[in-house]
């Protein structure tokens, strides 16, 4: 059976490269909406970035997403995120010690 080939990312706030998964997709949309996409398949300009919560920290500090998306970030888009990537590596831990 052939492999496939695994999709990767490069991490806005490192510079590294990561496979599609272990990221989060961040989206701004016409109307210049910014907002997580968890699918990775919303229209708009995406940026990505890894599922740590110190990556997250330093894009807040770093004001990534401001550069990225040229305009200003609501503050509430980054407490969305830390909750989201906390979730997430909640779920990643929980089902690794499944296996």
């Amino acid at each position: 059976m052939k492999t496939r080939k695994v999709p990767l990312r490069k991490d806005i706030v490192t510079g590294e490269m990561f496979a599609k998964k272990d990221l989060v997709r961040v989206v701004k949309n016409k109307e210049g909406e910014v907002f997580l996409d968890p699918s990775g398949k919303q229209n708009g300009r995406g940026a990505y970035i890894s599922l740590n919560r110190e990556v997250a920290k330093e894009a807040k500090e770093k004001r990534v997403f401001e550069k990225a998306f040229s305009m200003p970030i609501d503050p509430a888009f980054y407490e969305e995120l830390f909750a989201y990537v906390d979730h997430q590596q909640a779920r990643k831990e929980l089902f690794e010690n499944e296996k």
